[in-house]
């Protein structure tokens, strides 16, 4: 069961006297981390956010955005004065950059961000309240955009995987000539150095020593397995990070009859296997 590591979503509400939006994103990453971007006064909320966000993720870089804005006017502002003081002086280090021969006006130091701050009576137990069905919704539609993506995934992950099983098959279909070619190539050898007659027997075990070294039925019987443990794994939740190991050790087999093949169409079919596994572990590292 596949998931896409990318996904967006967002919602606007309001909660009493409060404008609030949300938003979370998420991008390709091999671990599972989220960060939280929340106003000052709701910092006291981040382990709860990441708790329930690691609820529902495995992998993937995740953001979460929260932003509100109280509608009533009964609060005041706060000023802070080194951030007021640092805001000027940058901005007059910028004009004379600049060759701007002007102070900076009030209004545009005040505009500046943490200059002013709004002074309000905060309840982080009743924000939470208020806004942790919100979030949970947010992750449903969020889940709901990372599934469609996940199944388009799984559709290519399919067309790979019976890419592989065509080249395997072709493998699997020239054993016999294989071991038929090997025995071919040792027999005609063996004549060229042997002019009288010769042991039949041993030359018939040095044929299996031979066929034991260079033929390729074990890799071929451990890709069959391979192949049904990728269908098996695919699923399980969150499996991408073992079918990569899994595709590794496929690769590894595919080198491995690639290195002892002597004909042909067995060439052809391993390029295409090892083609199509590339692309397999390509598209691995967008899902879950």
């Amino acid at each position: 069961m596949f998931k896409s590591m990318t996904g967006f979503a967002s919602r606007d509400f309001e909660l009493g006297s409060l404008s609030i939006s949300i938003m979370v994103k998420s991008y390709n990453n091999r671990y599972l981390d989220i960060s939280a971007s929340l106003p000052p006064l709701c910092a006291v909320l981040e382990p709860r956010i990441q708790r329930l966000i690691g609820s529902r993720l495995h992998r993937g870089k995740v953001e979460f955005t929260l932003r509100m804005k109280d509608r009533s006017r009964t609060t005041g502002l706060i000023a802070d004065l080194k951030v007021a003081a640092a805001a000027y002086a940058a901005l007059v280090e910028v004009g004379r950059a600049c060759g701007i021969d002007q102070k900076p006006s009030l209004d545009l130091v005040a505009s500046q961000e943490g200059v002013l701050a709004a002074e309000a009576k905060f309840d982080a137990e009743e924000l939470w309240t208020g806004i942790e069905d919100q979030i949970t919704g947010i992750l449903d539609d969020f889940e709901h955009c990372r599934d469609i993506e996940g199944k388009a995934t799984a559709e290519n992950l399919s067309m790979e995987l019976e890419r592989f099983e065509q080249g395997f098959t072709i493998v699997e279909a020239n054993i016999p000539e294989i071991e038929a070619a090997l025995a071919r190539q040792l027999k005609t050898k063996m004549a060229e150095y042997v002019i009288q007659a010769y042991d039949e027997g041993r030359f018939l075990q040095e044929i299996a020593v031979q066929l034991m070294r260079c033929g390729i039925s074990e890799e071929v019987q451990r890709l069959k397995a391979h192949i049904a443990a990728f269908r098996s794994i695919s699923l399980e939740v969150a499996p991408a990070k073992r079918l990569d190991f899994l595709c590794q050790e496929m690769n590894r087999e595919v080198n491995t009859i690639g290195s002892k093949n002597i004909l042909i169409p067995v060439a052809h079919a391993v390029v295409e296997m090892k083609d199509s596994l590339e692309n397999l572990r390509e598209q691995l590292r967008n899902v879950e």
